[in-house]
């Protein structure tokens, strides 16, 4: 009988490529997989530190495997437990700990795991180095994912950073990217395999190539993120390309108008900001001006057409005055973004900003926070409003349902849903299809109703 196994993702999108390859190795081993709330013989989760509540959460999950199931091998992989190693391998409910980079080990630490417990030598086992030190690239594959229309691609690791509210470079190490044709097979194969659209991520993917030593670079140029993407453009059977989160000191001219160069590249760009105020960004270790950001979106709106600009925004950081928040918000106006993810601040443990004394009461914070999500939803819909009559390519992913109607749900190149209504008693085969329709109106949650040209 062929061991179960069930894996439990928390945190970014790099962590979400990271366990679909643990599942796909765990496969390949000879593992059926099977839902994190089934009982299963090996539980993987992979855990995120980026805040104390991540640690928690992960911790939460942890626990909740080893109660599922008393006598599984519980294995945490991941941030937490790079950060927080010596209180993972205190805890009874792991059995198997696996820092970053040494999750392509998965499988072989695991049967590893069950010789020694054959031979009555059960010792709780940690795969854990020192991040820092590492400058290997951990080469993960996919061949596919839970998605059938959209794949994520990680390309790069590590940040050299250092925000000061932030742990990722402790977590991750240093910057470390992939070989250009390592990215290239991964592209191709998901191409083979119906995958339509693809997203490079990373942890900061604006550093990718950095690393990369004179004799790993181009005879005629550098290779950097742009001249990747020049590559993944050639491959057949990819329509769209989208980025995860760019840092703003990468739009530049030679940049930005190379990109418009390419025709499979989509508008959306999500620009981390943080803060829209310069006094704040300086205490939190941002590398940016307010002006330099302002003049990257111009230079985007500048080779685009009404692109999707998104990006972050921290509210009550530490020291943050009423002054300031009135800066910020005064700047998200101006900018006039699609979308704002809006987060309070959250101290996380270990980094400069934990250790400030003027830390903001939560009350605020949460006050704050309302006032800019109340000027979002007026940025969103003058962004939405925008495409009433106009014509747009939807990429088909689901069927859906609002009351007792039924539509093709997909997303444009900006990455706005929009679908299609369908005919009375039909359900079309449009799945991973690229649709033309016009804009007509507007559906509840945001989504843009079209009719088929």
């Amino acid at each position: 009988m062929r061991r179960k196994a069930a894996l439990h993702n928390l945190g970014c999108k790099v962590n979400a490529y990271e366990t679909e390859s643990m599942r796909q190795m765990l496969e390949q081993a000879g593992y059926e997989i099977v839902p994190f709330e089934e009982q299963a013989d090996v539980y993987v989760i992979n855990t995120c530190s980026v805040t104390n509540i991540a640690d928690r959460k992960s911790r939460q999950m942890i626990h909740r495997a080893k109660k599922r199931n008393p006598d599984s091998v519980v294995v945490a992989a991941g941030c937490y437990v790079q950060t927080s190693e010596e209180q993972a391998r205190a805890d009874e409910a792991i059995d198997l700990l696996i820092g970053n980079n040494k999750k392509h080990e998965l499988a072989e630490l695991l049967e590893h795991f069950w010789e020694e417990e054959k031979r009555g030598r059960y010792e709780k086992e940690s795969s854990v180095e020192d991040i820092a030190q590492n400058q290997e690239y951990e080469e993960l594959k996919v061949t596919g994912t839970g998605e059938h229309t959209r794949a994520f691609i990680k390309i790069q690791d590590g940040c050299n950073q250092f925000c000061s509210y932030c742990i990722i470079p402790y977590a991750r190490g240093r910057v470390r990217s992939r070989k250009p044709e390592d990215v290239l097979w991964e592209v191709r194969t998901l191409a083979q395999n119906g995958y339509r659209e693809i997203v490079l991520t990373g942890i900061h993917l604006s550093s990718y190539g950095v690393d990369f030593k004179p004799q790993e670079q181009s005879q005629e140029k550098d290779v950097n993120l742009l001249s990747l993407i020049r590559q993944v453009h050639e491959v057949e059977g990819i329509d769209r390309i989208r980025f995860g989160s760019l840092e703003p000191k990468i739009i530049t001219e030679e940049f930005v108008k190379g990109l418009s160069e390419l025709p499979k590249i989509c508008p959306h760009f999500h620009l981390s900001l943080q803060s829209g105020c310069d006094d704040t960004l300086k205490r939190m270790n941002r590398k940016y001006t307010c002006e330099e950001y302002r003049a990257g979106c111009n230079l985007i709106r500048r080779y685009f057409s009404h692109p999707a600009i998104t990006t972050d925004v921290i509210v009550g950081f530490p020291g943050e005055t009423p002054e300031e928040f009135e800066v910020t918000r005064k700047f998200l106006k101006e900018i006039r973004f699609f979308e704002i993810h809006i987060f309070k601040y959250s101290m996380r443990k270990g980094t400069p900003a934990a250790q400030r004394k003027d830390q903001i009461p939560e009350e605020i914070k949460s006050a704050r926070s309302d006032v800019l999500f109340e000027d979002l939803a007026e940025m969103n819909q003058e962004y939405l409003n925008w495409y009433r009559e106009k014509e747009i390519e939807i990429l088909m992913e689901e069927i859906v349902s609002f009351g007792e109607k039924k539509y093709f749900l997909g997303h444009t190149k900006e990455y706005v849903k929009a679908a299609i209504l369908l005919p009375e008693g039909e359900e079309p085969d449009w799945e991973n299809k690229l649709l033309k329709g016009r804009v007509v109106s507007l559906l509840k949650e945001h989504i843009l109703l079209a009719e088929r040209c």
